[in-house]
C-alpha cells in the first residue's frame, strides 16, 4: 500500500470518526480512554487520532488471505476458489475441501490419466520437486503406504470417499493471493502435481483443476503458511444460502467476529486431521432424535466442505427420517419414488420452484453440544432440502452407512449454508454464527475494522 493510499485512508477514516462522534455520545467509546471534559475539547481529537492510528496499523499488519467462492449445492455440487499458482502465475480452480489436507492440481508431468479441466495442465518445473526427506513428505504419506526410501522425489496417492483418487508427486511453487487490505501476497507452498486421476476425478469435463486441502494436518495450505509466520492457522468460510450461489473463504484471524460466535472444542487432535466436534443431541423441532438425550448413540459430528450433502450414521438417519415422516403425516406432500434425484423426494400439490416454498412443511433441525446442550447449531429446512428437476422437494441428508461411514455424521455444504464457520487450529476450536445475508459480499476491511473499533 503506497503512502498516498494510506494518507487517503486516514483522511476518510478521520472524517467518518468525526461524523460519528458528532452524532453519538462520547460515552459509547471504550472506557480505557480519558473522560471528556466537554463536547468540544481536545479529548475528541485524542479519540480520533488514537483510533485512526489503530486502524491504519491493523491495515498494515493484516495477514488474512481471502478468496471468493464460486458454486452451489445444486446443480454444481461443489464450491471452488480461483487460485493463482506458479511464476508467472496462472489461474486454477480448486475444489474447497476441509475434509482433506493435500492441495493438488492436474499436472503435465507428463499426464498419465487426466480429465479435461478448465485450464491448461500445470507444468512441472525443473528443481521444484520436493525430496522424500522433507517433513511435509512424511506428513502426506503417513498411513498411505506409498513411501519410497532414498527417492529424489515425494510421491503421493490420495483417495476420497467417492472412490476418486489422485496419484502424483509433491512440488514446491509460489501462489499469489489477495489480502483483506487489498494488497497481493506471494508465498511458497507445497502441493501435489497429479498425473494420474481415477474414478470421479478422471471424468470429463471437470469443473475444477484440482482440490484445495484445508484439513488441520501440517500439509494443508493454511498450516504451511502459519508455520512460515504469514498467517494464523485459522480458516473461515461463509457459504450463501436461500438458493444463492457462492460466498467467501479466508485464511487468517483478522475477519473472525469478536462476538456472536458459538464455539465448541475440536476433538481428537492431533491424532485426527478431521474437524471433529464430538457427539451432539439432535432435535427435529421439539422432538429429540436420541431417546437417551445425549446424542452419543447417534455418532460424532465432523464438518466437511468437500461433501455436497450431509451424511448421518444409520442410527441418526433412521431417527431423523422417522421424525420427518411423522411430521409430514396428513400434509399435502406425497412421496415420489419415480424421482431418482435423491433417495427420498416428495411432490406437492404444485411444482416447487424453490426450497423456500417447501420449507413450511418441515421443521428446524438443532444440534446441541455439551452436557447441558448450551451450544447450539440451528439448521433450517434450507440446510437439508433441495428441489429436483421435477419440482419435488428432496431430502439432502443421506444415509452415510451406505458409503461405509458407520460412526460419523458429516455436515456437508448443504447444512453449512447461511453460516460463517471458523476452524481455529490455533485454539483447537470450531465456531459458527448465522450469517446468510453477509455471505454474498467479500468483507470490506475498513467497515470491519470500524465496526470493531466503535462496537
Amino acid at each position: 500500500m503506497g503512502l498516498s493510499t494510506i494518507v487517503f485512508l486516514v483522511t476518510v477514516i478521520f472524517s467518518v470518526c468525526m461524523c460519528f462522534s458528532q452524532q453519538a455520545h462520547v460515552s459509547r467509546l471504550h472506557p480505557k480512554y480519558p473522560p471528556a471534559d466537554d463536547e468540544g475539547g481536545d479529548s475528541k481529537a485524542f479519540f480520533v487520532s488514537r483510533d485512526t492510528k489503530r486502524i491504519v496499523r491493523r491495515l498494515r499488519e493484516d495477514r488474512t488471505a481471502i478468496f471468493r467462492l464460486t458454486g452451489n449445492v445444486v446443480p454444481s455440487g461443489l464450491y471452488f476458489v480461483n487460485m493463482s499458482l506458479g511464476n508467472p502465475s496462472k489461474p486454477y480452480y480448486l475444489d474447497v475441501d476441509t475434509g482433506s489436507d493435500l492441495t493438488w492440481v492436474q499436472c503435465d508431468a507428463p499426464c498419465r490419466s487426466c480429465a479435461k479441466v478448465p485450464h491448461p495442465l500445470y507444468k512441472l518445473k525443473k528443481g521444484s520437486l520436493v525430496p522424500d526427506n522433507d517433513p511435509l513428505c512424511a506428513a502426506v504419506q503417513a498411513g498411505s503406504g506409498h513411501r519410497r526410501p532414498s527417492s529424489q522425489q515425494c510421491d503421493y496417492d490420495v483417495k476420497y470417499a467417492d472412490q476418486g483418487s489422485s496419484l502424483g508427486v509433491l512440488v514446491r511453487d509460489s501462489v499469489r493471493t489477495l489480502l483483506t487490505k487489498g494488497t497481493v501476497m506471494t508465498a511458497n507452498f507445497v502441493f501435489g502435481c497429479g498425473y494420474d486421476q481415477q474414478g470421479s476425478l478422471a471424468e470429463s469435463p471437470a469443473r475444477t483443476d484440482g482440490v484445495l486441502g484445508l484439513g488441520s494436518g501440517m500439509a494443508s495450505l493454511p498450516s504451511q503458511w502459519a508455520k512460515q509466520g504469514l498467517i494464523k492457522n485459522v480458516i473461515g468460510h461463509c457459504i450463501s444460502g436461500e438458493g444463492r450461489d457462492g460466498g467467501y473463504i479466508f485464511f487468517g484471524d483478522d475477519l473472525v467476529p469478536t462476538s456472536a460466535m458459538t464455539w465448541v472444542p475440536m476433538l481428537g487432535k492431533p491424532s485426527t486431521k478431521h474437524y471433529d466436534v464430538g457427539a451432539a443431541q439432535m432435535m427435529f423441532g421439539n422432538k429429540p432424535l436420541d431417546k437417551d438425550g445425549d446424542g452419543k448413540k447417534l455418532g460424532r459430528i465432523i464438518f466437511d466442505s468437500g461433501s455436497s450433502y450431509t451424511y448421518f450414521t444409520s442410527q441418526a438417519y433412521g431417527a431423523f427420517l422417522s421424525a420427518v415422516k411423522e411430521n409430514l403425516h396428513r400434509k399435502q406432500l406425497e412421496q415420489d419414488s419415480s424421482d431418482k434425484f435423491l433417495p427420498l423426494c416428495w411432490r406437492g400439490k404444485n411444482r416447487f420452484s424453490s426450497v423456500a416454498e417447501a420449507a413450511p412443511y418441515f421443521k428446524l433441525l438443532t444440534l446441541k453440544f455439551g452436557s447441558a446442550g448450551a451450544k447450539q447449531m440451528e439448521i433450517f429446512p434450507g440446510g437439508y432440502l433441495v428441489i429436483s428437476g421435477k419440482g419435488n422437494v428432496c431430502l439432502g441428508i443421506l444415509n452415510g452407512s451406505e458409503l461405509g461411514n458407520l460412526d460419523t455424521n458429516v455436515l456437508g455444504d448443504i447444512s453449512l449454508q447461511g453460516h460463517l464457520v471458523v476452524y481455529d487450529n490455533e485454539k483447537n476450536q470450531i465456531g459458527w454464527t448465522h450469517s446468510d445475508s453477509n455471505c454474498q459480499k467479500l468483507p470490506n476491511p475498513l467497515n470491519f475494522l470500524l465496526n470493531n473499533v466503535w462496537r
